[in-house]
């Protein structure tokens, strides 16, 4: 077998585009999240600390010198970056739980299946072995 045949096989199987549609679409609801975290929720978080923007928070570590830029910890990006995160973790919690609950009420939906006649019959043997043994 070829390697490119190989290859192929490979790709076409359904988890591998599974997995790509599911990095794309992870992709545009994490630029989604982003922007409802950055422009929908850090401006009024920060006007109820002072209208600060979280972005701008930062140490400066060592003052620029010359043509030596400063070297600055900007840890308003990071604090930015774990908002994002929160809210992504918990979209996807909520996500899965619905999806679980959705699953939940296929499962209890189902009937459970009737014996078959073979299934009755070892069943009423069972049953008259028990008898049997309990008389002994």
């Amino acid at each position: 077998m070829s390697l490119f045949k190989e290859f192929r096989d490979f790709a076409m199987r359904g988890n591998v585009v599974d997995l790509a549609v599911g990095v794309i679409i992870g992709a545009a609801f994490g630029k989604i999240v982003s922007s409802l975290v950055s422009n929908i929720i850090m401006p009024p978080l920060g006007l109820l600390i002072g209208g600060v923007d979280f972005k701008q928070f930062s140490w400066i570590l060592k003052p620029a010198d010359g043509s030596t830029p400063a070297v600055v910890m900007e840890y308003g990006m990071f604090l930015q970056t774990v908002f994002d995160f929160v809210i992504v973790a918990f979209a996807i919690f909520i996500a899965i739980k619905l999806m679980n609950k959705l699953h939940k009420k296929k499962e209890v939906e189902k009937p459970a299946p009737k014996p078959t006649a073979e299934e009755n019959l070892l069943t009423e043997i069972r049953d008259l072995l028990k008898q049997q043994n309990s008389k002994i």
